[in-house]
């Protein structure tokens, strides 16, 4: 049995996808009780999962050979998840698949810092493990950035031409659906990137080409950044830590291409010209309901 954590995100919603396309018996965890039973009623074997009740996750690992563990960005990250490996080896999981970040190793940036220390214990815990450390998400244009593309036709980084080679996260997932289902792969850390390494610019003539209208990048300072997050309600927190993240950007540390995602699919990753085409509408919705 597989049990796939976060199934509600972003990463953790395509995985389901491909595990239900595969076939495979798997346990999908939510950590929204609605979620949960809307997935239960498509047909998925769903719960509702909480990272900070450790008991409560017993029953819930109970029969799980197999697990995904990944969360998003929130405070006190890395102690919900060192839960949920503590939990898991009491349950007997054989092998946890960790969605990590990219440079994790290096514990270079905040991100790093979050997960490198659950990577440790999961190491010395005697479960089998496979590390999936991908570079930034395509996909985190059309969460984070769409609105002022639809509104303004830019967005607003202080990434100056920083080269990232971002991942779709479809890509991510299908490497864990071959990692979780598939054999050879136990003691590995995989770093995960798209087929090219590009600056901000690029990525907006890319996405301008792709809906047809004019979309522009501006490097702003690291003040008017936070500013601007904070204005829109994010903790100062996070807006440090994404600071921190796009200064690691500047410094060439996340230009590298890897190979990973072919070798383990068998497919080359998806191009952020395909990733922009596919997600067209996420910034033209304002522009198609004014018209």
């Amino acid at each position: 049995m597989i049990f796939v954590t976060g199934a509600g995100g972003t990463v953790g919603g395509e995985l389901v996808k491909k595990l239900l396309a595969l076939g495979v018996k798997f346990r999908a965890g939510y950590h929204s009780s609605a979620k949960a039973e809307e997935a239960k009623q498509r047909g998925v074997d769903s719960v509702a999962i909480d990272f900070a009740n450790p008991e409560a996750l017993q029953p819930l690992l109970r029969g799980v050979d197999k697990l995904f563990l990944i969360s998003g960005n929130i405070p006190h990250q890395d102690e919900l998840e060192l839960n949920v490996v503590r939990e898991a080896k009491k349950a007997g999981v054989r092998h946890t698949v960790k969605n990590s970040v990219w440079g994790a190793e290096s514990e270079a940036f905040s991100f790093a810092k979050v997960h490198r220390p659950v990577e440790r214990e999961i190491e010395a815990s005697g479960v089998t493990y496979t590390f999936l450390r991908p570079n930034g998400y395509m996909q985190n244009m059309s969460s984070f950035y769409a609105q002022t593309i639809k509104t303004q036709g830019a967005f607003y980084l202080p990434a100056g031409e920083a080269r990232i080679s971002h991942i779709d996260v479809r890509d991510i997932a299908g490497v864990a659906a071959k990692v979780l289902t598939g054999t050879g792969h136990e003691g590995k850390a995989y770093d995960l990137t798209g087929p090219e390494a590009l600056t901000y610019s690029q990525i907006a003539e890319k996405l301008s080409a792709a809906t047809g209208k004019k979309v522009s990048y501006a490097a702003i300072s690291d003040a008017e950044f936070k500013r601007a997050m904070v204005s829109s309600r994010a903790p100062e927190e996070a807006a440090d830590a994404i600071i921190e993240l796009l200064h690691y950007y500047l410094s060439g540390q996340a230009s590298r291409i890897s190979p990973a995602v072919r070798q383990i699919t068998g497919k080359e990753p998806i191009s952020f010209s395909q990733y922009a085409r596919d997600y067209a509408a996420s910034f033209l919705q304002e522009a198609r309901a004014a018209g």
